[in-house]
This record gives structure tokens, sequence and C-alpha cells, in this order.
């Protein structure tokens, strides 16, 4: 199936759906190592001078819950209608991505917040964006080549490795709904993606990553996670997964909310709620400003930073309250002058004030990769590829390499490209990642002869004329397993009644012995009928366990009637 696509393939067209900001690249098949990305985006208003080769993922839907912008524009656009007081009923949704992280019951209902606090359904916005950019894709790719058809094109879509099934079926789901074929669609794991760009950069680089044997760590640094994964280069050039993904919630949005934590303490909630309610535009110049300023923070080099706030945030603080600046900054127990005033719209914050916005989420992330490069497999790892946009800060560079001596830390040139051009890499030759790391131990529920050795009599029930043990965990796979892609694992069984339902379980345990197990999850169910006509006990179901790619794939067989099924999350029924 997704050969057949690939060979009618234009191009390849990668999204990078990310927590602040997302993005596209593409290339065309006759050219597949050229590939582009949009030219820019960028903010209007007072903060034009931001530009970025991605944008905010911002969605704005008008009064009738219909999609209207997205990106800058979304934020833009909300920011001038709340200046003339026109926003009523208009809803602006930022940063919802992180809905999807760590969440053990996802559903299509899970709901996020809009710029206001009210909830709503968060898989809408979700194909909102997709489509959105996918309709940017193509008028991009309109311009350059006359009479392409849409049919021609391969997408990748971009997902954190460390995520679970449900989150990336949430995701293909949302890319389908958004009008993108299936048969041509393909998740690639975000770490997987900068390993496979590195390949194409410059000698220092390439000469860690490229040679045969090299074994590295990636960590994608983002706005919301850490997404790490270590690969080793085999002798044929492909990459070989040699630990399971891991990571957490230590990106950039959490230096973000210490900054507005002080805000909140100097100027009080009250100043800043009306900042956002009645000068958006400022809000978001503010924040856009500290953007750029936590990009640059070197601990070395910047003694302390320059924020432009704007009157009417001064003029709402006085509103509630006649304390001075000085005795704001006392309040918050920091030292004297280490926050005061340039001009009337800027505040001078010593660099000692913000360097404890970064230490919490940088701490747990070089805990985590210590403890990681400390595992007796990983001695040969003396290489780190630092990528993501929150990677390309210089306190998190410096702090990294002081904490990691024994490690070689590369950080590519447009770090925060590196997974999307990687993706277009990927969906040109997928291949090129044969072998991935379990991240859980699969199988089935089923029944076994009760054996009174290894069996408690308490487990033990009388099922067609004989002892039976109910949830069993019949194992397919298991935690740390390396498989190759598309490596399948097939069971027979006999159908019990008309409508088989083969329940599929992940578990972190090793050896699981019952799906009661404590950890074991129920991740789906499969159903399948049998036919009518032909004894039961004469049909043969196969269970088809099929891994090494992004996503797994359970497939249900009547061999005796040809009938098949295919996994479908519970969680989405």
């Amino acid at each position: 199936m997704a050969s057949n696509a690939q060979s009618k393939t234009l191009l390849v067209a990668a999204f990078d759906f990310g927590t602040t900001y997302s993005g596209y690249a593409f290339s065309f098949r006759f050219d597949p190592n050229t590939i582009q990305t949009n030219r820019i985006w960028y903010a209007s208003g007072r903060a034009s001078t931001f530009l970025s080769l991605k944008t905010p993922t911002s969605v704005l839907l008008n009064p009738k819950g219909e999609f209207d912008k997205f990106g800058f524009e979304a934020e833009d656009k909300y920011a001038a209608l709340a200046e003339d007081d026109e926003h009523h009923g208009w809803r602006l949704f930022r940063r919802f991505k992180m809905v999807l992280h760590s969440n053990e019951h996802l559903t299509k209902d899970v709901t996020v917040e809009d710029f206001c606090g009210t909830q709503m359904t968060a898989f809408p916005l979700f194909v909102m964006s997709i489509k959105y950019l996918k309709e940017h894709l193509l008028k991009e790719v309109s311009r350059q080549i006359d009479r392409f058809k849409e049919t021609e094109i391969l997408y990748v879509l971009t997902v954190p490795a460390i995520w679970d099934d449900n989150a990336k079926r949430f995701m293909r789901d949302a890319a389908i709904a958004a009008g993108v074929d299936s048969k041509r669609l393909k998740l690639a794991l975000e770490p997987e993606c900068t390993s496979i760009w590195c390949e194409t950069l410059g000698k220092d680089v390439k000469g860690s990553v490229a040679i045969k044997g090299s074994q590295f760590m990636v960590v994608d640094l983002g706005g919301g996670t850490a997404d790490i994964s270590v690969h080793q280069r085999k002798p044929d050039g492909t990459l070989k997964e040699i630990h399971k993904a891991s990571g957490g919630p230590w990106g950039g949005i959490y230096v973000d909310e210490n900054y507005m934590k002080m805000l909140n303490g100097l100027f009080g909630e009250e100043a800043l709620i009306d900042l956002r309610k009645y000068k958006t535009s400022d809000y978001f110049d503010v924040t856009r400003e500290f953007e750029l300023k936590k990009r640059s923070f070197d601990t070395d080099k910047t003694k302390h930073i320059i924020i432009r706030i704007s009157a009417s945030l001064w003029d709402f603080a006085e509103k509630y309250s006649a304390k001075s600046l000085h005795e704001r900054t006392a309040s918050l127990n920091m030292r004297e002058n280490s926050i005061t005033t340039r001009g009337k719209d800027k505040l001078k914050i010593d660099a000692a004030v913000v360097r404890p916005w970064f230490e919490r989420p940088i701490d747990l992330l070089i805990q985590h990769l210590k403890s990681l490069l400390a595992e007796p497999k990983m001695k040969k790892v003396r290489t780190v590829i630092l990528v993501g946009g929150f990677g390309e800060s210089p306190y998190v560079q410096k702090k990294m390499r002081n904490e990691i001596p024994a490690v070689r830390l590369i950080v590519p040139g447009d770090a925060g490209l590196a997974v999307v051009k990687g993706a277009v890499r990927f969906g040109n030759n997928a291949t090129i990642v044969p072998y991935r790391i379990m991240k859980y131990t699969y199988g089935t529920r089923m029944f076994d002869i009760f054996d009174g050795k290894k069996h408690p009599n308490e487990k033990q029930v009388w099922l067609d004329e004989k002892w039976l043990v109910d949830n069993c965990f019949n194992v397919f796979v298991r935690v740390n397993e390396e498989v190759g892609m598309g490596q399948q694992v097939t069971r027979e069984s006999t159908p019990a009644l008309k409508i088989s339902k083969t329940q599929v379980y992940r578990t972190t345990q090793d050896n699981p012995k019952y799906t009661t197990d404590a950890g074991c999850e129920l991740l789906g169910t499969v159903q399948l009928e049998s036919s009518t006509d032909i004894p039961l006990q004469q049909q043969v179901i196969e269970t088809t366990f099929m891994f090494g790619n992004t996503e797994l794939l359970v497939k249900i067989k009547n061999t005796t009637t040809e009938k098949e099924a295919y996994m479908t999350f519970e969680c989405f029924k």
C-alpha cells in the first residue's frame, strides 16, 4: 500500500505540529535532497521584527465556531478585535498539543481551554491546524509547479517518540479528518528524523553519526517536551534503535511560565488578566519579545535582559495597587535593583533573576540523561545531538556541556528545523530505520488449561467441560525487545463465539502472567464475525501483531472465511 503510494509520489511533505510552533517542509522526488520550508512567518504590530521559520500553534474560531486563522495571523487578528472590543464570541486556542502528553485516559472528547479559559473539545482544533498547514503547503507548491495533483503528495506527520499508541492514533485520525489520504500518510518519530537529518550536515556532525557502528543520543527539546532516543549506525547505513524512547515535560514553555509568574508578582494577577482581555496585542508583544530573549539568554555573556513593557500594563497595575516597582520587587524577595526600569516602557532584569527560570526543567532533563548514560548498554554513547526550539538556547547548551562533560554535545544549525527536514528524508526512504526497541510488552487475553502447579486455585473456571484459567496474558513481544520493520508475530486459535473479541493489552512488565496484573492496560478490542455455516471448532482465527513501524498494527483474520479486522483503539470508539 505504502509502496504503491510512494511510486506515484511527486513530492514528500512533512508537518511538524509543535506545542508552541508548527511548520512544514517538502522536497520534490526528482530532487529529494533539496528540502524547502516556508520562507518566513511573521507577526504584525509592534513586534513586526519577530520573524520565524515556524508559526505559533494557535487557532482562531469565529463566533459560529468556524475556523478563521492560524498562527501569527490568529493571534494578531484576535488582538486587533480585542482592541476594538469586537472579540466577543471569538475564541483563540494556543499550545493545546500538550493535552496529548501523558494522558492515560485520552479520548476524542478530551478538552482544552481557550484564551479566556472556556473549554472546547480538542480534536477539531488538531484537524483545523493540519488542514491549514496542508492548504498552505499546496499554495506554496502550486507557485513552483503547474498542474500537479494533490494525490501525488506523500505526507509525513511527526510525533514525539515518547507518546503512547493512543496519542499517535489521535494525530493520525486528525490528519485523515483534515483531508489527508490514510494511504499516503506516514507518522515519523521526531528524534529519528533528527538522526536522519544530521547525516546531511557538515563533516563535524556527520562524522559523529554516519560512521559505521557509531552510537549517539538525540535530544529533541521543544516547547513542551524533551524527546530522547539512542541510535546506532549499522554497516548498511541504516539506523538501529538501542534504547527505548524516553523523555518528559521539560520544554521551553516552563521557562515562559516562570516569566509570567514574575510579571504576576510585579504587576498583580488582575493587571495581567486585564492586559490579556483589553490590550491583547500588548500581551502578545510581551510574550513574543520574551521568546527572543529566551532563545539568546547566555549565563556568561548576558548580565541582564531588557523587556519592553507596555504602558497599558503599568496603568492596569496602578489601577489595583499604588505600590512602586521597588516595593513590588521587595515583595518577591529579590535583592535590591535586580529589576529596574529603563525609561517608561522597559524592564531591566538581572541575569540572576532569569537563571532559575531555566533551572528546573533543564535540571530534570540532565538528571534523566545522566541516568541513561550510566546504563551498561550505553557505555559506547559519547555524542549527544541537541535539537528543537528550546535546544537553541545558549544557556541550555552550556549547562549540558558543564554537567555532562564526558559526552560531546552537537547542536546543528537551524536546530529548530532538524525534525521537519529529517521527516522529509524519512518520507523519501522509510527503510532507513529498520529496527526499533519496544516500549511495552504487548499481547492478548486468553484462556489457558488449568495447571495446579502454576495457577492459583482461585483462577480456575469451568468452561466447555474442562477447567480453564481466564485473563492469561498471551505475550506477542516483550518490552526492550528489538523488532524489525514489518516484523510479524502470528498465533492461531479457534473461535468460541460467533463474534470473536480479541482484547489487546500492554504493560511495562517483562513477563506478565495475567491481564489483571497491576500495570496491565487494555489497549483495544478487535472484533471479527465468524461463519454460522461452518462449525466454530473447524474455523481458525489468526491474530497477527505487526511491529517495527511508527505505529502498532494488529490484524485478526478468519482463515476459513477470509474475513479480516484491524486494531481499533478503545478510546476512539
